[in-house]
């Protein structure tokens, strides 16, 4: 039955989507599958699309008309896709085209009645369901009818839905064409849809079903409750049986219709036991063969199952690959790095080369697996302590893999346990030259990069690089480095910890780390705002600034009254911060020294909101702050029994979280700084690329590992379709929220805090700088769309130090993603800024604008009428 026009289901597979879309492709392959029944029909190809489209009037304007359009404006997307449905249907089929359908339906039986459905070629992709973006027709009866329908089919394309679909994926109208699959009708007891993963949980080893009367459509519509199963191997782990009130049947003469289920039916289960497991066992056979979790509707026939769909479910979240079948547990990277976003494929394997511990990639994120540590009773202990001191929700996730009881089998120890976490001081004296030595070497390994570097190309580049990961790795792994970190936190685990002990005191740390020396990403900030000091006095540069649209405004301001002076001072803040921004351990993300139009927002909110010499008060207030707490604590602690020894060794731990605290954002500034000199680099070899007309744009770079730019470099052969595949699945990661903590099973655990002592309503967090802030929220998900009026409240996803510019001009910070000693719980210490971390979805369930209660110490949040 192949030809040009229409194409047999037995004839064609998964690698003709081009030609039959993605629903005929997946049915095709379907209908080879041992055992699996897809009812007789076939395809009306592209070609037949592609020939219809060229016979239809002003098709190519309006097409341009639609990919200027924005994806938010509704209206005209509504009004543009609906002149071009009008224009496709009216369009009178070419001969040859309607004689290869009536032929191609005379061998299903002229009279049949059918399905016809749309078969786009850019849906059913493991990147892109497209579900439901196109139009299904059942029960449809006589050529002529069939004929009407495949055009209404073909006009589908461009319903509102899947123009804007289109749009928010990236992809281009003109590249998207549109075949049409036409099937004998099945008239089936009962109909639904199996999930071989569980889309609740993820969990790969879980199927889930779903079970109605009559033809699905009644349950993809959402019109009637459905019978629901879950089941692992062949046992099903959960049901529940619902009221099934309508069903929609198909009419003898075409069409179909809702119809009220008989009351002594309507609680009777639309399958029973066995056939679920039996459904089941189809459906992983099908898994199988496509090597991905599906989606499956099926239909019941005189007990035997149909399959009318199969589609890879799109919103699961990956898992990292092992290859050895064992149960694993794995922790994310990106909850512990304040950058939850997906990475690009060099951001990933950069990051693998320079960490120091293994790293495993998962939907462009990335993991460790905690499983051994999790094994041993010893270092179980320590990680649960490490996990519940940063983040409870990875704690409570990770004892939740253990009260399963045999996901995680127990090992013996392996010699003796270390302290656990958050013990003992660590070992080094209570000296600030500690830290001055530490920033200075620091400073000296990054200035010898740059150094060395410059006079590297091409595979040398690389060899150099291998070399400059062994030097960062070992600069990180410093004894004195950890030793110092760790001083610090741990002073302040011990500061709350007996305070609240001896004095009822709740985070007191967070008042005596205040202005504390050498934070560097709290300076970031606080020199941000002598920049606005320089620009505040220049009424031009201030009204242009606020026009800013490119990048190359820097070198413009200085033809303005007061720019050369503007000029310079964001000159010598770039110098000192411009390899930071949102994102910053992805080494692919556009640095501030690349964008800095990003900056522009905060400092005009500076402007606006803060008086000149803002910088110096802060710092003062902060240090005062903290003497006087310090003074106010060791007077009531030596108040108490044994008060002179308890003030003495507060004393000692004050002086020691000062010291130390502050160096706890220095090694991820010196990461940064050496990822902006390996970046400048590769993007340099990307340009030799470029004019080589081995890379079309330097950019396409971003989407090789290390190791296969570095084969690039030396054989100037790329793979182009690697990269668009690449490309593809990126712009799919981004859609994807990656769990806190993930299992080999495929579940994603996000954790529990398990309260009782918060408000019916509030959203809880974990408190991580104490104090209670009423304000407006102002929900930003952008650092360069930043806003802000004095008094408002941050809300966002999560704060790297990219974002503590922002931290001087809010009274409070609520994020969905932190823990107490990440980052943005540091600076906000650091700044006073009451601060709750970990508040999930706060971006969603807070409206940008809404007045909000931060209650900072006792970890929730309350939204306000």
């Amino acid at each position: 039955m192949t030809g040009q026009y229409v194409s047999g289901l037995q004839e064609v597979d998964d690698a003709q989507v081009a030609i039959v879309g993605g629903k005929g492709a997946h049915l095709g392959a379907l209908s080879r599958i041992d055992g699996i029944r897809v009812p007789a029909g076939f395809c009306v190809t592209t070609d037949a699309f592609r020939r219809i489209m060229a016979e239809t009037p002003s098709i190519d304007e309006r097409l341009d008309q639609l990919s200027r359009l924005d994806p938010d404006d509704r209206e005209s997307i509504r009004t543009v896709s609906a002149q071009i449905r009008r224009s496709i249907e009216a369009t009178v089929l070419p001969d040859e085209v309607a004689a290869a359908i009536i032929r191609a339906l005379s061998r299903l039986g002229e009279r049949a009645a059918c399905a016809v459905r749309s078969s786009a070629t850019a849906e059913d992709l493991p990147t892109a369901s497209f579900a439901g973006q196109q139009d299904t027709y059942l029960n449809v009866m006589g050529p002529a009818a069939i004929l009407q329908h495949v055009s209404r089919c073909w006009a589908s394309l461009f319903t509102e839905r899947a123009v804007t679909y289109r749009r928010r994926n990236g992809i281009d109208h003109r590249t998207v064409h549109m075949a049409v699959v036409v099937q004998r009708m099945v008239f089936p007891q009962a109909a639904g849809v199996l999930f071989t993963a569980d889309p609740v949980t993820s969990n790969r080893k879980v199927a889930s079903v779903e079970a109605s009367f009559g033809l699905g459509e009644a349950l993809v519509s959402g019109l009637v409750n459905t019978d629901t199963y879950r089941v692992c191997g062949d046992e099903i782990i959960d049901k529940a049986i619902a009221a099934k009130r309508l069903a929609i049947h198909a009419l003898p003469a075409g069409g179909t219709a809702e119809q009220t289920i008989d009351p002594q039916r309507q609680e009777q289960p639309a399958l029973t036991d066995a056939q679920v497991v039996r459904l089941v066992r189809l459906g992983r056979r099908i898994e199988a063969h496509f090597g991905h979790p599906q989606d499956i509707e099926w239909c019941l026939v005189d007990d035997d199952f149909h399959i009318v769909q199969s589609r890879p479910i799109t919103t699961l979240f990956p898992i990292p690959e092992t290859g050895d079948g064992e149960n694993r547990v794995w922790v994310s990277v990106g909850h512990q790095q304040m950058m939850t976003d997906a990475m690009r494929p060099l951001g990933v394997s950069m990051w693998q080369l320079t960490a120091m511990a293994p790293m495993h990639e998962a939907g462009g994120r990335l993991f460790v697996d905690v499983t051994r540590r999790l094994a041993s009773p010893a270092s179980r202990a320590g990680l649960l302590e490490m996990m519940g001191r940063s983040d409870p929700l990875v704690r409570d996730a990770l004892e939740t893999v253990l009260e399963r009881g045999d996901f995680v089998p127990s090992l013996p120890d392996q010699g003796p346990a270390g302290p656990p976490a958050g013990g003992a001081p660590a070992p080094i004296e209570t000296d600030p030259a500690i830290v001055t030595e530490l920033i200075e070497r620091s400073r000296a390994s990054v200035a010898t990069l740059q150094r060395d570097i410059r006079t590297k190309s091409g595979p040398a580049l690389f060899d150099f690089l291998r070399e400059a990961f062994e030097e960062h790795k070992r600069a990180l792994s410093d004894p004195l480095n950890m030793q110092a970190i760790m001083a610090g936190m741990e002073a302040t685990w011990w500061l709350n910890d007996k305070l609240h002990e001896w004095l009822d005191e709740k985070n007191a740390a967070d008042t005596l780390t205040l202005s504390a020396p050498h934070n560097v990403t709290s300076e970031m900030g606080l020199a941000l705002l002598d920049v606005a000091d320089v620009i505040r006095p220049h009424p031009e540069v201030v009204a242009f600034l606020r026009q800013v649209e490119d990048e190359g405004f820097v070198d413009e301001l200085a033809g303005l009254p007061g720019g050369q002076e503007a000029r310079d001072a964001i000159r010598t803040f770039l110098d000192t911060y411009g390899m930071r921004c949102a994102g910053e351990i992805d080494i692919t993300r556009p640095r501030w020294s690349e964008r800095p139009s990003t900056l522009v927002p905060v400092i005009l909110d500076n402007i606006r909101n803060l008086e000149p010499g803002a910088r110096k008060r802060r710092f003062a207030q902060g240090r005062q702050q903290a003497e006087q707490k310090e003074q106010e604590v060791l007077a009531r602690l030596r108040a108490l029994p044994d008060g002179e020894r308890k003030a003495e060794e507060t004393k000692r731990m004050i002086d020691r979280v000062r010291t130390f605290v502050g160096y706890r954002e220095y090694p991820k500034y010196a990461i940064v700084s050496r990822y902006f000199i390996y970046k400048q680099a590769l993007l340099e070899e990307a340009e030799r690329l470029v004019r080589a007309d081995v890379l079309p744009e330097r950019e396409d770079i971003f989407y090789l590992t290390f190791q296969e730019l570095s084969d690039v470099v030396r054989t100037s052969n790329v793979d182009d379709q690697l990269i668009q595949r690449r490309k593809e699945a990126f712009r799919s990661y981004q859609t994807l929220i990656p769990p806190r903590v993930l299992t080999s099973e495929g579940e994603g655990i996000a954790g529990a805090y398990r309260r009782e002592d918060v408000p019916t309503g509030a959203l809880v967090g974990l408190p991580v700088s104490g104090g209670v802030v009423e304000g407006r929220a102002r929900v930003i998900l952008d650092l360069a769309r930043a806003d802000l009026e004095p008094g408002d409240i941050l809300v966002t996803a999560y704060t790297d130090p990219s974002w503590s510019p922002l931290f001087v001009a809010i009274e409070a910070l609520v994020t969905e993603v932190g823990g107490l000693m990440t980052h943005g719980a540091v600076v906000a210490r650091e700044y006073g800024l009451p601060a709750l971390v970990g508040v999930e979805q706060a971006t969603t369930l807070i409206r940008d604008g809404q007045r909000i209660r931060v209650h900072a110490t006792d970890g929730y949040v309350e939204i306000l009428p």
